[in-house]
This record gives C-alpha cells, sequence and structure tokens, in this order.
C-alpha cells in the first residue's frame, strides 16, 4: 500500500513540475505541490529503499563534491564555425549547396550559456558533464539534477545522450546580483558568467539557489531522418526545446530570421550572442562531414557589437600599474550585450579632444568584440547643460604631480610606492593569464591592501598564516578560505611565461611573455638578458628591451622574484621543447581564409612550436600568408607586398610538419 502510494506522488509530482517548468502551465496549486512534496518525504524517510531515481526529492541540492571527475563523452562535442557577416553566411551556403543540393536549413537562437551532454541510460538520467575539451568534460550530475526543468526520466525510455546549453535567466541573473551586492560581494559580469560559476560549483545547494535553466537542440544519435524530427523528440520527452526554431528554404529566409532576432534580441529573457545555422537532412549531415574541429552542417552567425546611446554622466581618472593615467567614462547604466554598462575607457585625453565630448553628452557605446565597452562618439544634436572636462594635473590616489610619458599622449604618476599603482599590480599579478589565482577578485585585492592583508605578490603566498584574520571577515567562511588557498597552491605550478606576464614589465604582454619564456626556459636565464641580445628577439624592439633591463636592474626586483623562488613558485618554461625549421622559425605569418582539416588556433600552435610567431595583419614585415578558400583582402595585400604566399598545396609539400596532409593523402 505504502509502495503504490509513493509511486503515485512521484508520478503527480513529476508531472507537475512537467507542467510548471517545461510546458508554463500548471495544474497545481503551490499549497497541493507542497502538501504531495511533504507526504513523499515523509515516505522516503521511513522507507529510504523505496527512494526512486526519478524522485522529486533528488532535486533538493544538498549534494557536495570534492572535486570534478573527468568524463569522456561517447560522441565527440566539437564546436562550431562562426561568421560575422552575410557575404561570410552566403559564401558558406555556396560549399554547402557544392557538397550537397536540394538543402533545407534550421535557424536557432545561440543561447549565450555553456554547454551541457546528458546521459540516460534505459531513460534515468545518470550523468552530465561539461563541454571541456570536446573529448572529456567534467561530471556535474550534482549541480544539473538541481534545475527542475531538466528531466530526471524520459518516457521513451531510451539509452542515449542529449545535448543543450544552461543558462541564467535575466531575471535570475539581476537577482543575484543585488543580492551579491548587498552581501559586499563582487558582482558577476554577465548571466553567462554567471551560469558557468553556478554550474560549476562543489555545494550543488549554491548551484539550486542560482535558479538556472537550459534548451536542448542536439541528439547525436538520433535515429531521424531530419534535425528537426530530433527536436520534436526532445519536446515529446519532456526537454525544453527554445520556441523560436524555424525550418526555412534558402539563404535569403535565413537572412530574413537573422534580421527578426537581430532587432528582437533585446526583447528576450536571456541572453543570445548570434543565430545557429543547420542543415536539416540528417543523411546529408554526415555527407557534408567535419573538419579536424567543426561539423561542415552548421554554422554560427555572431552578432556584430552592438551600438546603444546613453548619458555621460561624469569622468573619473585612474591609476594603472605602470602609473599611467586613464580617464573613464561614468554612465547612467545600459545594458549592452547582456551586461549592464556603468563605465567605459576614454583612453586619454586626446581621445576626448577627438570626439569633442563633454560631461551630461548624450554618448553612443559599443563593446568592441562583445567584451570592452567603448564610448564610439557623442550626439551634438542632443547636448545640452554640458560641462567641459579638465585635464588633472596631480594623481588622484597620492596627489604626486603627474608627468607627460615618452610618446606625450599619455599622463603618468610617478610615484613608485603610489597605493593605487600597487593595487592595480596585484590585480593583474592574480588575473587568469598570469598566476590564475581564483577567489582575489578585484574588490578583495583592494579590501585586503587597505587592509594590510597583503602589500606586495609575495605576501599572497603567506595568506595561509592568516586563516583566522580571515575568518573575522565578512563573506570568508572556512570552506572560501580553503578554496582560496589551494588556488594559491596550484598557481605555484603555473609556467613561466606566466609569472613574466604577471610580474607586470612595462609593455610585455601574453604573446611577448610566451616568446621570452620559450627564448630562455628559466628566470635565471631571463634576468641575464641583455639589451643587445633582447632587441635581436622578433617581436622584442628596443622599447621591450629598455623595459626589461630596467626592470631586472633593480635589486628590490630581484629580491622579490628570490623570495617567490623561496616559496615554490616554479620558475621554468613548462612548454613545449622547440622544434627548429627554416622554413618556420623565426618568421612571421599569417593565417587567411578556410584551411582544410585544420582550425586557425592548430595551424598557430604549429608555427609556434616551430618558433614561429603569428598576427592577424598583413604589413611588410610578414613573411608569410597562409591562403585557404575565400581568403579575402589579407591575400590581396600579401600579393600587392609580394609576401611569399603558402596554399594547400605549399602545406601539402611540407607534410612532416603539417601532419593531417600527408594522412590525407
Amino acid at each position: 500500500m505504502v509502495e503504490e502510494r509513493y509511486k503515485e506522488l512521484v508520478k503527480i509530482l513529476n508531472k507537475a513540475g512537467v507542467e510548471y517548468y517545461t510546458l508554463d502551465n500548471p495544474t497545481l496549486t503551490d499549497r497541493e505541490y507542497d502538501n504531495y512534496m511533504d507526504e513523499l518525504l515523509k515516505i522516503e524517510k521511513e522507507h529510504p529503499e523505496l527512494i526512486a531515481k526519478d524522485s522529486p526529492s533528488q532535486r533538493i541540492g544538498a549534494e557536495v563534491i570534492s572535486g570534478f571527475k573527468k568524463v569522456e563523452h561517447r560522441v565527440p562535442l566539437m564546436s562550431m564555425a562562426d561568421v560575422f557577416n552575410e557575404d561570410e553566411l552566403i559564401e558558406w551556403d555556396k560549399r554547402v549547396r557544392k557538397e550537397v543540393d536540394d538543402v533545407q536549413y534550421v535557424c536557432e537562437l545561440k543561447i549565450d550559456g555553456l554547454s551541457v551532454n546528458l546521459t540516460y541510460e534505459n531513460g534515468y538520467l545518470v550523468r552530465a558533464a561539461t563541454r571541456g575539451n570536446g573529448i572529456v568534460g567534467e561530471d556535474i550530475t550534482h549541480n544539473v539534477k538541481t534545475i527542475k526543468s531538466i528531466p530526471l526520466h524520459i518516457p521513451s525510455g531510451d539509452t542515449i545522450e542529449i545535448r543543450g546549453e544552461i543558462y541564467m535567466p535575466i531575471k535570475s541573473f539581476e537577482e543575484l546580483n543585488k543580492q551579491r551586492e548587498e552581501a559586499g560581494l563582487s558582482l558577476f559580469q554577465n548571466p553567462r558568467n554567471a551560469a558557468a560559476g553556478s554550474i560549476r560549483q562543489l555545494d550543488s545547494s549554491v548551484t539550486k539557489s542560482r535558479k538556472l535553466d537550459a534548451f536542448f537542440y542536439h541528439v547525436p544519435e538520433a535515429p531521424y531522418k531530419t534535425h528537426y524530427e530530433a527536436l520534436e523528440y526532445l519536446k515529446k520527452n519532456g526537454f525544453i526545446v527554445n520556441p523560436n526554431i524555424e525550418k526555412v528554404e534558402n539563404m535569403k529566409e535565413v537572412l530574413e530570421y537573422i534580421e527578426k532576432w537581430t532587432q528582437k534580441r533585446d526583447s528576450l529573457p536571456y541572453d543570445i550572442d548570434g543565430i545557429v545555422i543547420k542543415v536539416n537532412d540528417i543523411d546529408k549531415q554526415h555527407r557534408l562531414g567535419s573538419t579536424a574541429k567543426y561539423p561542415r552542417w552548421e554554422i554560427a552567425y555572431k552578432f556584430p557589437a552592438l551600438e546603444v546611446t546613453t548619458k555621460l554622466t561624469d569622468v573619473i581618472f585612474t591609476v594603472g600599474r605602470t602609473g599611467q593615467i586613464t580617464p573613464n567614462a561614468v554612465l547612467e547604466p545600459i545594458r549592452i550585450m547582456g551586461s549592464t554598462v556603468k563605465r567605459a575607457t576614454l583612453h586619454n585625453m586626446d581621445f576626448i579632444r577627438e570626439r569633442g565630448l563633454e560631461i551630461g553628452d548624450i554618448v553612443v557605446v559599443r563593446k568592441a568584440g562583445d567584451v570592452i565597452p567603448e564610448v564610439v562618439r557623442n550626439v551634438p544634436e542632443r547636448r545640452e547643460n554640458t560641462r567641459p572636462i579638465i585635464e588633472i594635473n596631480r594623481c588622484p590616489i597620492c596627489n604626486c604631480e603627474l608627468i607627460k610619458s615618452d610618446s606625450g599622449i599619455d599622463l603618468l604618476c610617478p610615484n613608485d610606492l603610489c597605493p593605487a599603482r600597487n593595487i592595480e599590480a596585484l590585480i593583474h599579478f592574480v588575473d587568469r593569464p598570469a598566476m590564475n589565482i581564483i577567489g582575489l577578485g578585484e574588490r578583495i585585492i583592494e579590501d585586503f591592501y587597505n587592509m594590510g592583508i597583503i602589500e606586495d605578490f609575495v605576501s599572497i603566498y603567506h595568506l595561509d598564516k592568516k586563516k583566522e584574520e580571515l575568518m573575522e571577515l565578512e563573506g570568508f567562511g572556512s570552506k572560501s578560505i580553503n578554496n582560496l588557498l589551494n588556488s594559491i597552491e596550484e598557481s605555484k605550478k603555473r609556467s613561466l611565461e606566466n609569472l613574466i606576464y604577471a610580474i607586470g614589465i612595462k609593455g610585455i604582454g601574453e604573446k611577448n611573455a610566451k616568446i621570452l619564456a620559450k627564448k630562455y626556459r628559466t628566470m635565471d636565464e631571463f634576468e641575464k638578458a641583455t639589451f643587445e641580445d633582447l632587441t635581436n628577439i622578433r617581436d622584442i624592439g628596443p622599447i621591450l628591451a629598455k623595459n626589461i633591463t630596467e626592470y631586472f636592474s633593480l635589486d628590490e626586483n630581484l629580491n622579490m622574484i628570490d623570495r617567490l623562488k623561496e616559496l615554490g613558485i616554479n620558475m621554468n618554461y613548462d612548454g613545449p621543447e622547440e622544434k627548429k625549421s627554416d622554413l618556420i622559425t623565426g618568421k612571421k605569418f599569417v593565417i587567411t581564409g578556410t584551411i582544410e582539416n585544420y582550425s586557425r588556433d592548430e595551424l598557430k600552435s604549429i608555427i609556434e612550436s616551430y618558433g614561429g610567431v603569428t598576427s592577424e595583419s598583413v604589413s611588410k614585415n610578414t613573411d608569410v600568408v597562409i591562403v585557404g578558400e575565400n581568403p579575402g583582402s589579407k591575400y590581396d595585400k600579401a600579393q600587392a607586398l609580394g609576401i611569399e604566399i603558402w596554399n594547400v598545396d605549399r602545406l601539402k609539400e611540407l607534410s612532416e610538419i603539417f601532419e593531417k596532409f600527408n594522412k590525407k593523402n
């Protein structure tokens, strides 16, 4: 009798869950649902042997794990090639139609979230994994079970993989950031970052509180003739499929779909960053196949940078780690590309003067590359009650008199002990491309510095001695402190290029840091580098060489590195041994067009492994341009400059280096 009632309750509650979370058509009141749930939990407490895999109690979110296990995907999760304009999209359509005829496409919104792969065995959810590198991901089952719209059991009873996108609705994102702001915690930049951080929590109760959701769009081994039929299968089994998917017959209809959702994207309750176009016929998908990285039967059209207007309410000047003074626009908050923008860089006073900006102006703001907010121009016809932006002559932090940079464009604070410079240097040191210390965000670094908890790079590695002091701070429990200390310990293993970038030598970015690490292999050898040696390295000109030698001429910098060495920080380059080739070593390459069998990142990796460097633009200093299909203007410029061209046939000749061509032929 109890068992029958238990099964009935599971059925009632799961049906109610689908109606509420998937169909948006609830039939039970909240009180009825709570009464049924209380009855079910009581039975499970008294008869734990009855607990079913698909019981709604399994979503409660009380599981805490010690780490994420690796999961190998049965079918690899490949990346998707991107296009950024109509011409590129039309060229893709031509390539498709060369291989297959009578093409029908399916257009879908590209949800700005993170990929998830679900595995069901005999209808029960047994595993959920991140995309990872496409072959191996991380097991996030304990967190995915807390997302109420994801079925724990599917009616078909199939053993199958399902692919989708986990995202954070905009409403949930705004609520979360409001809570974090009230708690004095750092805010998430956008819903995608918030979703990614939420799904990788070790404590599933945290994930549950973040109110995530998911859309599903792919069944990799679907026994159907069309992609659209596979989507119908997903709907029948209780998965949420985005309602805005459309079948289209030609590229004209694809472009109409893109135009429609470019205009309507801001009206959606979730973020999208483009449109996905897929060949509908699955047999034709198989015939089109894939490159080494991308399926040829689908493409992602990425939205161009979005421009919006808002008011420039003030300008504040900040001090960077090198002492450079940067004017920043304070804006009336405006939502762009999925995140709320309140500030944007104005670079320098010349930038401000060239654009004729004044405080109170209505300005056009866009996100460059969907990442960095920038002020494009003002709207002069809407100007009223504005005031000029006055150039400062003293540091806003230490009040030291400012000086001009060598270029005469930027202002500098010459005070090496300026607190702002130290804070910015610490923020730079812990950043992801540097030492990647998770848990030391900008606000925490600033607080720790002002409270005297950290004062320099070395003191970060002594935080383990200040656990009791940290425990007294708001927002720092034993778990968050242990996570921070573990991340600090893990950072000691970072390769030499990360450390070179982290210590903040003026002008040395990620790319140059890697070149230097490969060249010198150890920090000891790098410290000994002479000005003449450095200027002989490609991309390290006299200015950077001067910055490097001046950095290592200061005893305080050498002492700091010695202290880091004593703490066990890795001082060696851990990358692969550099191979040599007269054709590549020491030369500069530009890649343009689509190269069969290779992604652009793979080609760059091969070139760098032989001591070559890559660039995005063609100039007189370029040695070789590698040309694939649809190369565009870079190819024309290379021809005009008389630069050596390598096409696919040339890569085939170099089969010892570009191995895939050798294997193919």
